[in-house]
């Protein structure tokens, strides 16, 4: 049986963290669909088609991995895409409180997908999206945290 997983966030933008954490699930299953959200409530530095772009050129290398926008709840994406993992990453045990909720709330909705919680690498637990963006925001070196041609593009937006 092939399994399709989801993983879906804001990404703005990705960071290494989240690519190694794309990395890992793409071992693990056998199509990873890397869900970028268009709509949402939070304040964002790229738009959803920038935010697209980024993970596309972050993520061309793994040939598995399928980047899409999508708009509403993860759940009518999993049932969509007939995944069977909806994939959420924990840096820390203060994501954990939030992720255990959401997850079973996205098995009220959608019963056929199991959330499967990832961690990242030990010297990537601490990136944060909105970390790297205060650190570029101040001049900071970022170049560790993100792939290059995200750094480039945070570069331009704090110009």
């Amino acid at each position: 049986m092939k399994i399709t997983a989801i993983y879906p966030g804001t990404f703005d933008p990705i960071t290494n963290g989240h690519s190694d954490l794309v990395m890992r699930a793409a071992r693990l299953f056998d199509r990873i669909i890397f869900a970028v959200a268009g709509d949402t409530s939070k304040s964002m530095l790229f738009s959803a088609d920038e935010r697209v772009d980024l993970a596309i050129r972050v993520l061309s290398d793994l040939p598995n991995v399928e980047v899409i926008r999508f708009h509403g709840l993860v759940t009518d994406l999993a049932r969509e895409y007939k995944a069977q993992v909806i994939i959420r990453g924990l840096r820390a045990v203060s994501d954990f409180d939030y992720e255990f909720q959401m997850a079973g709330m996205n098995r009220q909705l959608y019963g056929e997908a199991e959330t499967v919680f990832l961690t990242p690498a030990e010297n990537l637990w601490f990136i944060s999206s909105s970390l790297v963006r205060e650190v570029v925001s101040l001049g900071g070196d970022a170049s560790q945290f993100v792939h290059t041609e995200v750094l480039k593009e945070l570069q331009a937006k704090y110009k």
